[in-house]
């Protein structure tokens, strides 16, 4: 039997070494790899850019130092930097446990030959029921009448037709964009009797759940009491909803946003909460994250907020690691991988086969 491959198992405090070396070995034989682990701060620090990347946890230095002689990476944070693909010239897969690896440096990795994958979709599910959650929340102003009672208060009057929220069921919820979220959010909402409009350019109309209909941003808005944001951030999507998008909404309707704090004008969002315009708003992401404490929508009226949790469950966790040990076992089979982040390294790679 072939010597064990060296690889690296740098998760975090979300996902687990433990968890990544129960998956990988799921996937294969025991005597197939040579485990080391490296554990990153993550999130008991924030994540940050290091050198060129971005949204990164632990340093160069400590990920060089245990990527010595290491031919796979399994991470969710560490930092691929063009100066860590320097100097590591043994490393030829690195794995990342989230939907978008901006933590590697694809550019430097194809030029090291490193193939990079992702994990699309792991946290789809995760973050549609936190957006069902928020939007109920939201709609039923469920927080205001919580602190109410904490505070002794026994609101009766907010039986008082103006002061009544919405459900979902026979009314119109609009979602923007319609990717893996977005999908799975659009099928239970028709299970639950709501009338849904999406706006997505790029969605296959047969890919949606019967009864989902494809709309303009502009419509969209205006005939939907409940509007949750689920678009990708571009530079074509960045500021999407402004204060002239929010004012076409209906009176009395409600925002959701579990996607991407740069879709949105807080600033506009939060004047439309205080004018009245808009009924509530649930809140997962922000322009700036951390939110500072000046930040206009901390004292706009009626809005739910959660720290960009909407992924943050142990099924998240377990999801992320199993498809990343997925990839570690394809490369040791000599397959394509699943999800490849670079696809240009494959272009120039030798064919393999099984090294076991």
């Amino acid at each position: 039997m072939a010597e064990p491959v060296p690889i690296l198992l740098a998760g975090d405090h979300f996902v687990l070494n433990r968890l990544l070396a129960d998956a990988l070995l799921a996937g294969a034989v025991r005597a197939a790899w040579d485990a080391r682990e490296l554990e990153l701060p993550w999130p008991h620090e924030p994540f940050r850019a290091i050198a060129e990347v971005d949204e990164a946890s632990g340093s160069e230095d400590a990920l060089i130092d245990a990527l010595q002689g290491v031919r796979v990476c399994l991470t969710q944070m560490a930092p691929l930097t063009r100066r860590v693909l320097e100097s590591c010239p043994d490393l030829k897969l690195f794995a990342v446990s989230r939907g978008g690896p901006v933590n590697a440096n694809l550019e430097a990795a194809t030029q090291h030959g490193v193939t990079v994958t992702y994990a699309p979709g792991r946290n789809a599910v995760s973050t549609a029921e936190h957006t069902l959650g928020l939007m109920l929340t939201a709609m039923r102003r469920v927080s205001d009448s919580h602190h109410g009672v904490l505070q002794g208060l026994w609101k009766s009057d907010l039986y008082a037709y103006d002061a009544t929220g919405l459900q979902i069921h026979g009314n119109t919820v609009g979602l923007v964009g319609a990717g893996a979220v977005g999908s799975h959010l659009a099928a239970v909402l028709v299970a639950m009797g709501a009338t849904v409009l999406v706006h997505d350019p790029f969605v296959d109309p047969a890919t949606l759940p019967p009864g989902v209909v494809v709309t303009p941003l502009p419509e969209l808005l205006a005939r939907s009491q409940v509007v949750s944001l689920h678009a990708r951030l571009t530079p074509e999507t960045r500021g999407l909803i402004g204060a002239a998008e929010l004012a076409l909404m209906p009176g009395g309707s409600v925002l959701v946003n579990c996607a991407r704090g740069g879709l949105l004008d807080y600033t506009a969002l939060a004047a439309a909460l205080r004018e009245g315009h808009l009924f509530a708003a649930g809140l997962d992401v922000y322009d700036i994250e951390p939110l500072p404490a000046e930040h206009p929508i901390r004292d706009a009226p009626h809005v739910v907020l959660t720290p960009h949790l909407a992924g943050a469950t142990k099924d998240v966790a377990q999801r992320a690691a199993a498809m990343v040990a997925n990839e570690a076992t394809r490369w040791l089979r000599g397959a394509e991988p699943a999800h490849c982040a670079n696809p240009e390294v494959l272009e120039n790679r030798p064919t393999t086969t099984d090294p076991h």
